[in-house]
């Protein structure tokens, strides 16, 4: 077989410094749920209300930052280059975490958590990276690869947030975590290998705007709404796990601890699947993976609402990740293959602000349906969504396919 053209020789070396480096970006995000409550206390708020919304509003500042600037970051490392764009990205986290164990109040920490967030963007760069320099035959199979980095690192981080404290302090736990996020630096800078050649072309110094690159938005935009129902059908069921534990334990059961394993078995999943599925949506075709894996979701979902024992809601939100775990990769790819060169760290920018949407929206629109219609209706209706979006899939492809005429195929002016 002939190698592709327009592809990074150093691309598989680049994605393993890139699996690294997102997962100790992610822990770093995700180590202080733990003991967010406790810092936020020993920095001086004592009311128990006071604490509980301080600590949301630090764990939520990063990534409502991260949200906005997104496409910044996507424009940038369009015009100067992905690999600059991740040196930022992880020193401004090396700095950000470091600095938050030296918080003299809740204000600084939550400012520092928003810092984290508008410079940051670690993750998201490394997407754009090997999305863009990877042979487009192994596109999704690298990029569920990638996706190893950063679901680990959510499930890990918290772990050794619950562990590190205990055995080092709360403060001394934030300068070891920007510590292990500076060796990732360190490879960025050493290691990883941007092909320049493989950069946006630029006239006058300037990129060409959306509009004059991009001649078809329907799979951009299918693409792009995909990407944030994703996120707030993962979301939706987070605020009211452990009361649905609860529901549904026998006496003897430990709720906290199922709790806990029906959170994380959707993760587990996803990132014991993500490459195998990769690697069938590079040969079978992306977007056809995107609505098979949106129906297969939704479907999973649904027994979970009529789940009577712990282990049941488990097992199922464990069949459910397996479901979602080619979505992301299989999503990215299909933008990839839609969006020109010109345009791909933009569109993909555009991309993490559609998940970190998302990301806040599903715990809000799964307490609003809970408090209204119950918890199991929480289930019923981001089922109904998922399958909704496999048909809205299906369609966009078959006329995009088909050449059908369709709205919104040029950029708006």
């Amino acid at each position: 077989m002939t190698p592709e053209t327009g592809v990074n020789p150093h691309w598989r070396r680049n994605l393993y410094v890139c699996l690294f480096g997102s997962f100790v970006n992610m822990a770093g995000m995700t180590i202080l749920l733990p003991f967010l409550p406790n810092y936020v206390r020993d920095l001086g708020v004592t009311d128990e209300k006071a604490i509980v919304f301080w600590s949301a509003a630090a764990f939520s500042a990063s990534f409502i930052a991260a949200g906005l600037v997104s496409p910044i970051w996507g424009w940038l490392a369009d015009l100067y280059g992905r690999k600059p764009m991740l040196v930022r990205a992880s020193l401004g986290m090396t700095i950000a975490i470091s600095a938050m164990g030296m918080a003299h109040d809740v204000y600084q920490l939550v400012a520092l958590r928003a810092l984290a967030g508008f410079l940051g963007g670690y993750t998201s760069g490394c997407v754009i990276l090997v999305a863009s320099q990877t042979p487009k035959s192994h596109s999704a199979w690298a990029l569920g690869k990638l996706s190893i980095g950063s679901l680990s690192g959510s499930l890990i981080g918290p772990l050794i947030g619950g562990a590190l404290p205990r055995l080092v302090g709360l403060r001394e736990t934030f300068l070891m975590t920007g510590a292990a996020i500076f060796v990732a630096v360190l490879l960025t800078i050493f290691v990883i290998r941007e092909d320049r050649n493989l950069r946006p072309q630029r006239k006058d110094g300037r990129l060409p705007a959306l509009r004059d690159v991009v001649s078809d938005w329907r799979p951009i935009l299918m693409m792009l709404a995909s990407a944030s129902l994703l996120l707030i059908a993962n979301m939706s069921v987070e605020p009211i796990i452990t009361l649905y534990v609860s529901q549904v334990a026998g006496p003897h059961d430990d709720v906290v601890l199922y709790a806990g394993a029906a959170m994380s078995a959707a993760a587990f999943a996803a990132m014991l699947a993500a490459p195998t599925i990769g690697r069938l949506a590079d040969r079978y075709g992306y977007w056809r993976v995107v609505g098979i894996s949106f129906a297969l979701a939704g479907l999973a979902l649904v027994p979970q609402a009529f789940v009577t024992a712990p282990w049941q809601l488990v097992g199922m939100r464990f069949a459910m990740g397996v479901a979602l775990a080619g979505l992301m990769p299989a999503i990215t790819a299909q933008i990839r293959r839609s969006a020109p060169d010109a345009a791909i760290g933009r569109i993909l920018g555009f991309s993490q602000s559609a998940q970190y949407f998302g990301q806040i929206a599903g715990p809000f629109a799964g307490a609003a349906v809970a408090a209204s219609f119950g918890m199991r209706a929480v289930f019923i209706a981001t089922a109904l969504a998922l399958l909704a979006a496999a048909l809205a899939n299906e369609a966009v492809r078959r006329r995009v396919e088909d050449g059908t005429p369709f709205p919104l195929t040029r950029f708006p002016d």
